[in-house]
């Protein structure tokens, strides 16, 4: 059992033009309960790589899978800022070490 189960994590899985997978970024390390995540960080790294579209992905050491509020506002967010970028962001997967929960699959990007 590794730290899913224990501590929030944040990453970001970047593409490019042919959704190539150019990398994958760990974003933000925090508790049991959150873990910040700085939208500069994220287009900061997504800029200097070059990259066309990106997948946001975390966990909840919870086990629940369904987004919270904050989980939802940073999505908006990101989503916004990724269009004045021309960066799409196509997915926020919710993930456990048996399942997860995609909003763009739920309509909610």
């Amino acid at each position: 059992m590794g730290k899913i189960n224990f501590l929030e994590e944040f990453k970001v899985v970047f593409f490019n033009r042919t959704n190539r997978v150019l990398g994958i970024a760990d974003i933000s390390m925090g508790g049991v309960s959150e873990t910040y995540v700085d939208p500069k960080v994220v287009f900061a790294i997504a800029s200097k790589g070059n990259s066309s579209g990106l997948i946001l992905c975390h966990n909840h050491p919870s086990g629940s899978l369904l987004p919270s509020p904050q989980d939802i506002s940073l999505t908006k967010k990101l989503v916004e800022g990724g269009k004045l970028l021309d960066i799409n962001v196509w997915d926020h997967l919710i993930i456990s070490e048996i399942s997860y929960y995609s909003l763009a699959d739920e309509g909610m990007m």
